[in-house]
């Protein structure tokens, strides 16, 4: 495979009344060609902020960019125009939300934005436009397609939006799908068929897909590729397999021993005590998981760990990993 992603050294600042705060630092990851990576982590981890600056839509005017790299297909997208950024969005770069109302205008029908990023992006004409978006509604599942593009958003259900999210996202075939929390908001059943169409997508388009949730269990089943993040930094990467049978990051560890398991039985799922705290908001310079860290020794308060390969393609950012296995 061939790497079509590539983060390096990227930092987001965000700014209050009160202070400045560095609330994305990443060392470094990458997406190839073909593959899904699940970016993973707590809520408030960094992980939608990471989607938000690979394609520079922050949600606040207080986040900007002040360094790194965000390398797509050998561009660097940080140092884009905004004309060219406009048409990698939507064409090169979709995005799946986790409230499908977010990318869905309530004041219109649902084929009248279909057929305007259609023929935006393709050039096609109003019949070709018709016929694209048609078929990409039918690729999702959803019966009587022309139908569905006479109607507003509020008068579907929430699967059927996520599933027009999802026909719109792909229907100009992009390179890259980030999909954000796209099942939170779903039931079981929903959330199975929405993740079938996003594997879906992969198999059969060759998309490669940035996943990002904090469901554990769905990354098992989906993902090539794990990263795992913890207060705006990626702790440990490897390959979802090897990650999952052996996790060295102390954080990565505490995080699957809390997923439950039905043939064993426990009165109490494990917590990991305290709460994610940017090190630089709280004012300290080491590593932000050491505060809640059972292996954490004074080095983990006065440094800060760097992303290192412990065996091929599996990396982590910690002093004191675990070196056997579970």
């Amino acid at each position: 495979m061939n790497e079509l992603l590539r983060v390096e050294q990227l930092r987001v600042r965000i700014e209050t009344r009160e202070r400045q705060v560095t609330a994305l630092d990443l060392d470094h990851i990458s997406l190839q060609k073909g593959e899904m990576l699940a970016l993973v982590g707590e809520t408030g981890s960094g992980k939608s902020l990471t989607a938000s600056s690979i394609l520079q839509l922050f949600p606040t005017a207080a986040a900007r960019i002040t360094g790194g790299r965000v390398l797509f297909n050998g561009t660097n997208l940080l140092e884009a125009s905004p004309s060219v950024m406009n048409g990698i969005r939507g064409k090169e770069i979709s995005m799946i939300f986790q409230d499908p109302m977010s990318s869905l205008n309530p004041v219109f029908r649902i084929g009248k934005v279909m057929l305007e990023i259609i023929r935006r992006y393709t050039g096609a004409g109003k019949k070709q436009a018709k016929q694209l978006a048609e078929e990409s509604l039918k690729f999702v599942g959803l019966p009587d397609p022309s139908g569905i593009m006479r109607r507003y958003p509020h008068e579907l259900s929430g699967g059927q939006r996520q599933r027009v999210a999802i026909a719109m996202a792909m229907v100009c075939k992009p390179k890259l799908l980030i999909a954000d929390e796209p099942t939170t908001a779903l039931d079981v059943t929903i959330q199975s068929q929405i993740l079938y169409l996003i594997n879906k997508l992969k198999e059969e388009e060759g998309m490669s897909v940035l996943f990002i949730t904090h469901n554990l269990g769905i990354v098992s089943q989906m993902a090539d590729r794990i990263a795992v993040m913890y207060a705006g930094s990626i702790v440990e990467t490897g390959r979802t397999d090897e990650v999952f049978r052996f996790p060295r990051h102390p954080y990565t560890r505490l995080l699957l021993d809390a997923i439950p398991r039905l043939r064993e039985r426990r009165d109490r799922l494990p917590v990991i005590a305290g709460t994610a705290v940017l090190k630089e908001a709280a004012g300290g310079q080491g590593c932000s998981f050491a505060g809640r860290c059972p292996r954490a020794t004074k080095r983990c308060t006065a440094e800060k760990p760097q992303l290192r390969a412990v065996v091929s393609s599996h990396e982590i950012a910690c002093f004191h990993p675990w070196e056997e296995e579970r």
